[in-house]
């Protein structure tokens, strides 16, 4: 089982003059997205005559992704395309959860318990785990980023839990 997105159409109620399914409602989704952005940006200083503001950039590229979205939603509109087709939400969800999770941890438990943790829960993302070889990985990974980040790049990372080092 993969977590590719499935090539089976989903029976979706969809107008007629919407031609091709996907491609409209991701352009929808990209431009409710600039939207946001540009909301998101309007209380950021913008730009006065040749210099840039605070809020300059992520205005252009939220112009830019509505414009894409345009352009996307009217390929939807105008063109035969695909349905719209399932989306595998395992694998990303985990990674999200790892993500989080380390943020989490990592001030209270040091690196090297947050860091084989979210390693553990990123790789529930797929039924396909080997966990023998997952751990093998785990602890290697963890062993290099304890060597990595504290004494090769000096940053100031705990590496056990608060509760051990006094």
């Amino acid at each position: 089982m993969s977590d590719t997105p499935s090539h089976v159409p989903v029976k979706f109620k969809m107008p007629k003059w919407v031609r091709g399914p996907q491609d409209f409602v991701g352009g929808i989704a990209l431009m409710a997205i600039a939207a946001f952005a540009l909301w998101a940006s309007s209380d950021l200083q913008g730009m006065h005559g040749f210099s840039f503001g605070a809020g300059t950039a992520p205005r252009m590229f939220a112009v830019l992704l509505l414009g894409l979205g345009a352009a996307v939603t009217l390929m939807g509109l105008l063109t035969d395309g695909e349905h719209i087709t399932v989306y595998a939400w395992r694998g990303p969800l985990f990674v999200s959860l790892a993500i989080v999770s380390f943020a989490v941890t990592i001030r209270p438990l040091g690196l090297i318990i947050s860091a084989f943790a979210s390693f553990i829960i990123s790789a529930l993302g797929t039924p396909e785990t080997k966990w023998k070889e997952t751990i093998i990985v785990g602890i290697c990974l963890t062993i290099g980023c304890s060597l990595l980040f504290p004494y090769a790049l000096g940053l100031p990372l705990q590496l056990l839990p608060r509760f051990l080092v006094q």
